[in-house]
């Protein structure tokens, strides 16, 4: 077929490469997608690495054809998202975050994979040195990907599980470990290299290559397809609020999160949800997880005997427990300085008894360290430092003594922590161990 006596891709191709020119020349992308975009969107994704190798055998630089990645991505935004409701949603919405992430993610992929296909071509050292490093660089780059996962994990599924639907987010949660393990031995493999690499290296390298750009590809897809209109659907503003307020802690992958939404929106936690899914819930949920919702766990989080803590809730007998069981020993000096509470846990490194509660803390200690620790107490108090530690041999075993001080909210001084751990056989660890052994 001929159009104006060029073939179709050859007219698609002779476009690429002006586009190619005109972002080496600096133009903004925005302007080329306002430009270009119609035409643009008419190229098949499948074409795509056909028409970037075709400009590299007419000797373009692989390093300029990557910045059509960028364009390439911006303009399949829709098609990559068709399946996610995303009218009536503000583009600050915390769902925007975890989509542009992996509008990141598959632009870093298109990258690597241009890379890769470029290896064959490459007949110069030296810019064969400078392909392996772009992929490597590129490569290492996107473990920062385990940041959007995190968040996914620890904020996001909570909220699909206490509904009935646990094995969605368990293939996720395995698919997504797994593409961390391709990830770092890949890098590994690269880094491994000498600094000729062979035929056989170099074929490996694409080879293991390839297989991490399809994995990144299929984890966008299960994301956007399955994930992200689940979550369209099920879950109310408040349920995002939760989510948005916990997600800096973890952070973002290569994007700069939304700002500004839902101020006035309450939050909602996963263990304050009781209603079942509605029929209309049902109806608008992918099949995938339609067909593999399970039994919900009612049982109350709240028991009528638990204490309201900042960050969950215990009834005294569980606080006891715990603190009997923690591996350190604890002391707690108020802000009279008085000895107000100590744990009891197996044999403390130093002996405490009931008979020291309510002790002035200076009493407590042999008069040469008194004035250490009425320095220390000081300190904390004008909040000119929030750490004090010491380490000492006793008894052939290396003890770690910390203290620091307890404030509140605004930073009011309650009282000083004393910590204690004997961490002799801590110091001894190498290496990792990752197996249960027992």
């Amino acid at each position: 077929m001929k159009e104006n006596g060029l073939s179709v891709l050859e007219n698609k191709i002779s476009l690429l490469r002006s586009i190619v020119k005109e972002l080496h020349s600096g133009r903004d992308i925005e302007e080329l997608k306002a430009e270009f975009g119609d035409v643009l969107k008419d190229i098949q994704p499948w074409e795509i690495p056909f028409i970037e190798q075709q400009l590299v055998r007419e000797g373009i630089s692989v390093f300029d054809i990557v910045k059509l990645c960028d364009l390439h991505v911006e303009l399949f935004r829709e098609s990559l998202t068709r399946n996610v409701d995303l009218s009536s949603l503000p583009s600050n919405h915390p769902l925007n975050d975890f989509i542009n992430e992996n509008m990141e993610l598959i632009r870093d992929a298109e990258k690597l994979d241009l890379y890769l296909r470029s290896i064959d071509s490459t007949t110069s050292d030296d810019k064969l040195r400078e392909l392996i490093r772009r992929i490597y660089e590129t490569a290492r780059s996107t473990y920062g990907i385990k940041k959007h996962f995190m968040r996914e994990q620890l904020l996001v599924f909570p909220y699909i599980e206490c509904r009935g639907i646990s094995a969605v987010p368990r293939v996720l949660w395995t698919k997504q470990d797994q593409l961390l393990n391709k990830i770092k031995k890949f890098t590994s493999q690269i880094e491994s290299l000498g600094e000729a690499p062979d035929k056989d290296d170099l074929a490996s390298l694409r080879e293991q290559g390839s297989e991490l750009v399809k994995a990144m590809m299929d984890m966008v897809f299960r994301e956007n397809n399955i994930l992200y209109p689940t979550l369209r659907v099920l879950l109310s503003d408040g349920e995002w609020k939760a989510i948005r307020e916990s997600s800096d802690e973890i952070g973002f992958y290569k994007i700069k999160p939304t700002q500004g939404w839902g101020e006035d929106v309450k939050p909602i936690y996963p263990y304050e949800i009781k209603n079942d899914l509605s029929k209309e819930q049902l109806e608008k949920l992918p099949s995938v997880i339609r067909n593999q919702i399970g039994k919900v766990d009612k049982s109350p989080l709240i028991r009528d005997n638990d204490l309201s803590l900042q960050e969950g809730y215990l009834n005294l007998e569980e606080i006891n427990a715990i603190f009997r069981t923690l591996p350190v020993d604890i002391t707690f000096i108020d802000a009279d300085n008085k000895l107000r509470f100590f744990s009891k846990a197996g044999e403390r490194v130093f002996p405490r008894s009931r008979t020291v509660l309510g002790r002035l803390v200076d009493l407590c200690h042999p008069p040469r360290s008194v004035d250490i620790v009425n320095r220390i107490i000081e300190e904390f108090k004008a909040g000119r430092r929030n750490v004090a530690e010491f380490w000492i041999n006793m008894r052939g075993r290396l003890i770690y003594i910390r203290y620091f001080p307890v404030r509140d909210d605004d930073g009011k001084y309650l009282g000083t922590l004393e910590v204690v751990q004997d961490v002799t056989n801590i110091k001894k660890l190498e290496g990792e161990k990752r197996l249960l052994d027992w």
